[in-house]
């Protein structure tokens, strides 16, 4: 049976003023820079900025990475969760920036880099009966600072199409599906995670919402039925009310629809600058 020695104060003592190698710190020899090194799936409680409440409490998942000369062994891995730390009350594209220039000025750095996605709630009123709900919104900020500066908002929107081929050529239904509109923009100013809501939502054959009643049922089903999308319609109404927006620089759009009577997926993609 080995027994378990109790350092001595003294040894304690001699310990304590020994100076701990920074490994990190040390020359690197292949000379290979590394053009992001950092921390991932770092869940982390934030703050987000509503268009009219106020700050939203949720929680996000974040990748923060910066460059790495090539000289340098390695990076300071706790450093990216001392600079989050500071921000987490208050994240929005207007503090980013400075959580990037914090980043490279902490980690001695060139470039910074961050990644949060995170839930976004919304209350929402059914279309006849006003019955309210919560609504979650998959949403991400993704940013680079330093010698190049970049802001994108990305947003997957739930709606509801129904297809133009099944209504004309059917004597009486259509069938339709749940369609996930995934956007990628770049903002020109302030634009609300709520706005880009709007004009998604707006673009689909019906919205969805949390809690229907019966008249709320049949006001969705004959508001589809009026209105059918191919996902090529579906991208194409969005990138109108995105070209209609002086707020959105440029987009990628997604449109992935989860076919009800296919053993497929439907899918439409573009992106334009404007």
């Amino acid at each position: 049976m080995a027994l378990r020695t109790v350092p001595s104060a003294q040894a304690e003592e001699n310990s304590a003023v020994i100076p701990m190698v920074d490994i990190q710190n040390s020359q690197d020899e292949r000379n290979i820079p590394i053009d992001k090194v950092g921390v991932k799936k770092v869940k982390f409680p934030i703050h987000v900025r509503e268009r009219d409440n106020g700050l939203q409490r949720t929680v996000g998942v974040f990748t923060l990475t910066v460059d790495l000369p090539k000289e340098y062994k390695g990076t300071h891995m706790s450093r990216f969760l001392e600079v989050l730390g500071e921000y987490s009350q208050d994240i929005s594209s207007e503090t980013i920036p400075d959580i990037l220039a914090k980043l490279r000025e902490r980690l001695n750095a060139e470039t910074s880099h961050l990644e949060v996605g995170f839930t976004f709630f919304r209350e929402k009123a059914a279309p006849v009966t006003g019955k309210v709900g919560m609504m979650g919104y998959e949403c991400a900020f993704i940013a680079s600072g330093g010698s190049k500066n970049e802001f994108i908002l990305e947003l997957t929107v739930p709606v509801t199409t129904l297809c133009p081929c099944s209504k004309e050529i059917s004597a009486y239904g259509a069938h339709n599906q749940r369609g996930y509109v995934k956007v990628r923009v770049k903002p020109n100013g302030m634009l609300w995670l709520e706005d880009v809501i709007d004009l998604i939502e707006a673009s689909g054959s019906a919205q969805l919402y949390p809690v229907l009643k019966r008249p709320d049922e049949k006001f969705v089903t004959e508001q589809a039925y009026l209105n059918p999308r191919f996902v090529e319609d579906m991208v194409r109404e969005v990138a109108l009310a995105f070209d209609a927006n002086a707020l959105i620089s440029s987009y990628e759009i997604e449109v992935e629809n989860h076919e009800s009577i296919h053993d497929h997926n439907a899918y439409a993609y573009l992106a334009r600058s404007k």
